[in-house]
C-alpha cells in the first residue's frame, strides 16, 4: 500500500458550517494513493453508531453504520469487515481482525436537530485520528451519513468521496428505452423520460442541476433538457431535421457541443444554451460525433472516420486543429470517448475480436492501457468526479447493465439491482 502522511488541523464539517472536533490540536492525515498498480485494499470495519438517551439508538445506530460501510466501500479501495464478526460493537480487538481502521460513530438527536459524528481509529497505532461531526435535520440523517463517509475518504485519499452522486442511464424496464437516474448506492431509481418512445444519451450540465438527452417520441433524433430540480419542465434544445444528439456541455455550462446532420452528414456544431448554433466545429469531413470536452474548455475529444473506420481524435477550439489519437494499440475501431475530470485520461470504448473494451490513455495518445479483458461488450464509459473509477455498460449474453472499474483496472462491480437492462451512463457532478 502505497501512502504519505502530513500534519494538518482537524477540520470538522458541519452540514452548513465549519468547526473543530474534538479541539484545535493538529493530527495526522494518512494519503492514500487508490489508484497505483500494487495497493492493497485497507481494511475497515464500521461498528455501530453509539447513542445515548434513548432505545432506539441501537438500531438507528446499525442502519446508519450500515449505510456508511456501504458508502466507504464503493470507492473501490475499502475492504468491508462482516459485522458479524465483531458482533458491530466498538469495544473490540481490532488488530486480531486484521483491522487496519475503524470508524468510531455516534449520533444524538433532540426535537431540533440530530448531530452525527464519526472518526478514523488508527488500530497499528491505536489512537483517534481525524473526526468530522454534522449537523441538521432527522429528516437529513441519510445525507449526512453520507457527507461523513465522503469526508472520510478525503482522509484517506486528499479529495472528498463520491458517494452522494448519482449515474443516469437508459432503462427498458417500463417496455420503453427511457431515461432513469439512480443514487450511486442504488438505493432510489427515478425515472425522468416517459415519451414511451427510445430515449438515449443521457448528460448531466456542470452543475447537476439539468440532464440533457435525445429521444424520438416525434419521430425524430431530438435534443431535449430537463430541470432535475422539480422534473416537470422539458423544453427542446435542438429539433432541427436529422440527427441531434448528445450534448458535450462545456465546463462553465455556456456552450455545448452536438452532432447535426441538418446539412447532410454529421458534424460536430457549438450551441449556446437555448439551443442557438454559434460555430460550426467540423465540416464534412466524415461521421463527428461523440464530443466531450477537457477540463480547461479549450479542447474536445470526439470520434470520426476521416480515416475510413471510427477513430479518436482531438480538437484545439481555438485554432482548429485536429490530431488523432487511437491507432493500432487500441481497438481497429474506436469511440465513445470521455475526458478525465482531473485533464490528464481519456477513456474510450475499442472493438477488439468482435468486441468493445474500455481503454484509456493520455490526452496525446500515448500510454494506452486496456481496462477490461473479460468476454462481452463494455460500452459508454464515464468518469467519477474525482477521476479515480469509471461507470459503464456491460453487456453479456443480451443483458446489459451498469458497473463500475477503478481507472487502474481493477475492482469491476455491477451496479443496480433494478430490473431491465440498462445502458449509456452518465456520472454525475459531485454535490
Amino acid at each position: 500500500m502505497i501512502f504519505f502522511k502530513r500534519n494538518f488541523l482537524v477540520i470538522v464539517a458541519l452540514l452548513f458550517t465549519c468547526g473543530f472536533l474534538p479541539d484545535n490540536a493538529s493530527a495526522e492525515r494518512v494519503y492514500l494513493d487508490i489508484t497505483a498498480a500494487d495497493v492493497r485494499k485497507v481494511v475497515v470495519a464500521v461498528p455501530a453508531f453509539t447513542f445515548t438517551g434513548s432505545p432506539a439508538g441501537s438500531q438507528k445506530g446499525k442502519e446508519m453504520a450500515q449505510l456508511l460501510g456501504r458508502a466507504l466501500e464503493i470507492h473501490g479501495f475499502i475492504d468491508l469487515v462482516d459485522t458479524s464478526r465483531y458482533a458491530g460493537v466498538q469495544n473490540v480487538d481490532w488488530r486480531a481482525l486484521g483491522v487496519d481502521y475503524a470508524v468510531m460513530g455516534k449520533f444524538s438527536q433532540s426535537a431540533q436537530e440530530m448531530v452525527i459524528e464519526g472518526r478514523l481509529l488508527d488500530v497499528a497505532e491505536n489512537r483517534l485520528l481525524a473526526g468530522r461531526r454534522y449537523r441538521g435535520a432527522a429528516s437529513q440523517q441519510d445525507d449526512m451519513v453520507l457527507r461523513l463517509a465522503d469526508g472520510l475518504i478525503e482522509e484517506f485519499t486528499g479529495e472528498p468521496g463520491i458517494s452522494r452522486t448519482s449515474i443516469a442511464y437508459v432503462s427498458d424496464v417500463s417496455g420503453r428505452k427511457e431515461i432513469y437516474i439512480s443514487d450511486i448506492l442504488g438505493r432510489n431509481q427515478r425515472q425522468i423520460t416517459k415519451h414511451k418512445h427510445l430515449a438515449v444519451s443521457p448528460r448531466f450540465t456542470p452543475d447537476g442541476n439539468y440532464l440533457a438527452y435525445t429521444t424520438y417520441h416525434r419521430g425524430n433524433q431530438d435534443l431535449y433538457i430537463t430541470d432535475l430540480r422539480q422534473n416537470k419542465v422539458t423544453r427542446s434544445l435542438s429539433r432541427r431535421s436529422g440527427m441531434n444528439l448528445a450534448p458535450a456541455f462545456s465546463p462553465d455550462g455556456k456552450n455545448m457541443v452536438v452532432t447535426l446532420s441538418k446539412d447532410g452528414g454529421p458534424d460536430l456544431y457549438l450551441l449556446d444554451r437555448k439551443g442557438e448554433i454559434l460555430k460550426r466545429i467540423t465540416s464534412r469531413s466524415g461521421i463527428n460525433v461523440s464530443a466531450s470536452y477537457s477540463p480547461d474548455g479549450n479542447n474536445i475529444v470526439f470520434v470520426s472516420d476521416r480515416s475510413g473506420k471510427p477513430q479518436v481524435y482531438t480538437m484545439d477550439l481555438r485554432s482548429g486543429n485536429v490530431k488523432r489519437l487511437t491507432f493500432k494499440s487500441a481497438g481497429s475501431q474506436n469511440s465513445e470517448p470521455n475526458w478525465s475530470p482531473k485533464g490528464d485520461l481519456i477513456a474510450f470504448s475499442g472493438l477488439v475480436d468482435g468486441h468493445n473494451q474500455l481503454f484509456i490513455m493520455d490526452p496525446q495518445g500515448n500510454n494506452v492501457k486496456r481496462l477490461t479483458t473479460s468476454w462481452g461488450d463494455y460500452e459508454s464509459p464515464s468518469w467519477s468526479p474525482d477521476g479515480k473509477l469509471l461507470t459503464f455498460a456491460r453487456r453479456r449474453n443480451g443483458k446489459s447493465e451498469i458497473c463500475i472499474i477503478g481507472k487502474n483496472g481493477k475492482g469491476l462491480r455491477v451496479l443496480f439491482p433494478f430490473k431491465g437492462n440498462k445502458s449509456y451512463p452518465q456520472w454525475s457532478p459531485s454535490l
